[in-house]
């Protein structure tokens, strides 16, 4: 779990199998902090758009947003994307048995497709603990769970570990678990957590369209709509809903953040300007790939 402090705003972004720590925004602790949109459960805050608009790790707050504005817009009583905070606790739980009553509220028997992101955190302590996001879904009529990693196969262990964690309390028997060998990589060293949104977005439209019907599950939709070109302008495009969500303007008149280029590190430079109603007008494109 990634549990992140408006007031020591350090991100991890892994290259290459090391740790790239930033701090993002230079900026007055309250301007860091000022509210930007609350949405639902989940409120963001100055210092998300800073994450959104340079190479950064996303933080659990971006992920949970981005889930529930997913859940929104495919209201389903049969689709269920879990938040990461609970997703984290289900999986590092000290005591299974006190599960039953937690998971109680998530009536994970009715859902036919449950949607998890995983963290590779194994510290309940660690404020900024984890370096990397993948993605874990069940789909009940096939009776699998399939993990989606964008970097090789990472998070395996976890996800495997979710997995035999929710066993007692999906209500089905024989379930199987799959690591998806023709999950979309990705080509920067940060961009594991945009990986995880978009594949979940493939999945909410899969599980809503006609292809449900006709063909095994969503892979072939992933693997033509979730590419590097789609992902390098994911940052805008959740940008830009933040903006038409909240209705206004966002409160900044352009940003220019230090990072980006190259095949995932922390050099270059990547910007997006805002119009004065809040509405994307133009960006670099360096956000790393």
């Amino acid at each position: 779990m990634i549990i992140v402090s408006c007031h020591n705003l350090a991100f991890v972004s892994r290259q290459r199998g090391s740790k790239c720590h930033s701090n993002i925004y230079n900026m007055p602790k309250s301007s860091a902090d000022d509210k930007i949109l609350s949405y639902n459960d989940v409120v963001l805050r100055q210092s998300d758009l800073g994450i959104l608009n340079g190479p950064y790790y996303l933080n659990d707050r971006l992920i949970e947003f981005y889930f529930s504005y997913l859940s929104s817009s495919h209201p389903s009583e049969h689709i269920l994307l879990v938040p990461p905070s609970i997703a984290f606790w289900i999986m590092n739980c000290p005591d299974i048995s006190s599960l039953k009553d937690f998971l109680q509220p998530l009536n994970l028997p009715s859902k036919n497709l449950i949607i998890f992101p995983v963290n590779n955190n194994n510290d309940m302590t660690a404020v900024e603990g984890g370096s990397h996001w993948s993605l874990l879904a069940f789909e009940k009529t096939t009776n699998v769970f399939v993990h989606h990693d964008s970097y090789g196969g990472m998070n395996k262990s976890h996800a495997k570990r979710l997995y035999k964690t929710l066993l007692p309390f999906l209500g089905v028997s024989g379930t199987r678990y799959m690591e998806c060998d023709c999950s979309p990589q990705q080509v920067t060293g940060y961009d594991c957590g945009l990986y995880v949104l978009a594949i979940a977005k493939e999945i909410c439209d899969w599980f809503e369209s006609n292809l449900r019907k006709d063909e095994g599950l969503w892979f072939t939709q992933v693997v033509e709509r979730v590419t590097p070109k789609r992902i390098s302008g994911f940052r805008v495009e959740i940008l830009e809903l933040i903006t038409s969500l909240r209705g206004s303007k966002i409160g900044i008149d352009a940003w220019t953040m230090v990072g980006g280029g190259g095949g995932g590190g922390c050099g270059g430079q990547w910007w997006v300007v805002v119009d004065g109603g809040g509405g994307v007008v133009d960006d670099d494109g360096g956000g790393g790939e």
